[in-house]
Parts: structure tokens; sequence; C-alpha cells
């Protein structure tokens, strides 16, 4: 694939099909905020759209609840899918809170998020880092080749470089990078499709893209399935550019999908029905 040494992520936006995706995507995001009801209700749009993404996320790492349990569950300690369930929810919460931090220091973002996913689950001398060599990663959804430490090490600092410097690639391009060089690298022995999806949002939301956070790709992600997921993210592993585009495509109908999803909230609370 072809990059320019200067913006390597800028290539991506002119693959095939991707600028449409990115056409189609923006619409889309503009129509949700054109709403009525973001004009004095957005807030409360926002608050939804967080625990719809939440339980989108959950899902795909296995806990797949109805949304009316999780906005009921005040509770979620004990089995294995209730502590996923509330790993997402802390990690959508913490999202908004690091945007600034992000620009400047990816990695110390993605350690935070780790350790707030993780919530005690994980030996504290594992939670925060990237994983060591010999160490184990516990993501039964994604069975790609595991990068080693050292691999994991270089790719990580490599992304870090990109975000810090910015560049000319659409939100979308990016955010979809993000979220599947961590999907390949599982960089943490645990929790890494719940870290990627919520760095796929800070990317969006601090973009200017999403800047309420009321589009989330998660619901769009989870919408489409697990198996369409692990398709389309294998696109990304494979490296070429067909592979590239279907990722950023399937990235960018998800997020079309959570605009949909906060729509109909949107029309909901017009009636005065949500």
């Amino acid at each position: 694939m072809s990059t320019t040494a200067s913006d390597p992520l800028a290539a991506l936006g002119s693959l095939p099909g991707v600028p449409d995706a990115v056409d189609s995507v923006r619409k889309a995001v503009d129509r949700v905020y054109g709403h009525r009801v973001m004009r004095r209700r957005s807030n409360e749009v926002t608050a939804e759209a967080a625990l719809r993404g939440s339980r989108g996320s959950a899902a795909l790492a296995g806990a797949d609840w109805n949304l009316e349990e999780v906005r009921r569950r005040t509770d979620f300690s004990g089995e294995d899918e209730a502590r996923m369930v509330g790993a997402a929810l802390r990690l959508t919460a913490e999202a908004g809170q690091l945007l600034s931090i992000w620009r400047q220091s990816p990695l110390r973002v993605l350690a935070r998020l780790h350790l707030v996913a993780a919530g005690g689950a994980t030996p504290d001398d594992a939670v925060g880092r990237p994983r060591l060599a010999g160490e184990s990663v516990d993501e039964p959804l994604i069975e790609a080749r595991l990068p080693g430490a050292e691999e994991v090490a270089g790719r990580l600092e490599g992304l870090s470089r990109l975000i810090i410097a910015g560049g000319s690639a659409p939100a979308l391009v990016t955010a979809a990078v993000v979220h599947g060089e961590l999907l390949a690298l599982r960089p943490f022995g645990s929790h890494n499709g719940l870290v990627a999806r919520t760095a796929e949002r800070i990317v969006l939301i601090g973009s200017g893209l999403d800047p309420k956070s009321i589009c989330p790709a998660e619901v769009g992600h989870a919408e489409q399935g697990r198996a369409a997921y692990v398709a389309a993210f294998e696109g990304y592993t494979a490296g070429n550019p067909e592979g590239m585009a279907a990722w950023i495509a399937h990235c960018g109908r998800s997020v079309e999908l959570g605009v949909r999803e906060s729509t109909a909230v949107c029309e909901a609370l017009q009636r005065g029905a949500a």
C-alpha cells in the first residue's frame, strides 16, 4: 500500500470505496446533529448513546444483555458477563475525560483505559501496561496471529506518533485504524476489544466528527454481528488495499447505525416517550 512519509494515513482515505464511506458518515452525523431535539436535550441523547454504546461493546465481548437489563442493573460484580458489562460502562464514562490527554499521550490513555476496564479483575502488575514476552491474552473473539511483545511495543509507539502528529486523514479512517491496530496487537492481557472500541470512540469525539458523543459506533458493530466484525477485521490484518477499505467501510457503517439509534432516541424524546 502506498503512503506518504508525512501522513501515512492519508492514502487510506483514497482507497476505493472509502471516500464514499467517509461522505456517507459525515452526512449521517450532520443529520442527527441537526435534529431539533439536539438544541435543548443533547445531554439526554449523549447519556442514552453512552448506555447503548456500552451495551453494544459488551455484546461483542460476549456479554449480550438486553438494553433494559443494562439500564436496570446496579451491581456488575459476580459473574463474568456482569463484570464485562460493568467494564464497558466504566470505559464509556471515562472516554470523554481523556480527550486532551489522548492528543498528547495516547499510550497513557490506553494504559488508563485498561486500568479502568480491568477494575481489579487482573493481577496488579499486569494492569495498565503492554504485556511482556510469554504473557497470555484473554480475547476469545479474535483469533488472528498474536504479535510478540517486542512487535507490540514498536507498533504501539508508531501508532502513538501518528496520533500525536495528526494529519489530513478523515476522522473515520483514523478511528478505524486505531481500532483495528489495537485489535491486531491485543497489547494487554485482557479487555483489548473493549479498549479498542473505546479508543475508536475517543478519536471520533476528539476529531470533531462527533463532539457530543451521540453516534455510538459500538451499537453498529454489535448490530452487524460478531461474525461480520471478525470478517471485516480479517481484512484489516490482511493489510492489502481491499481489506483495509472493507474494514474502514465496516466501521463507517457502524457509525451510521449508531446515528440511526440516536435518531430514534431523538424521535422518542420529541414524542415524550423516552
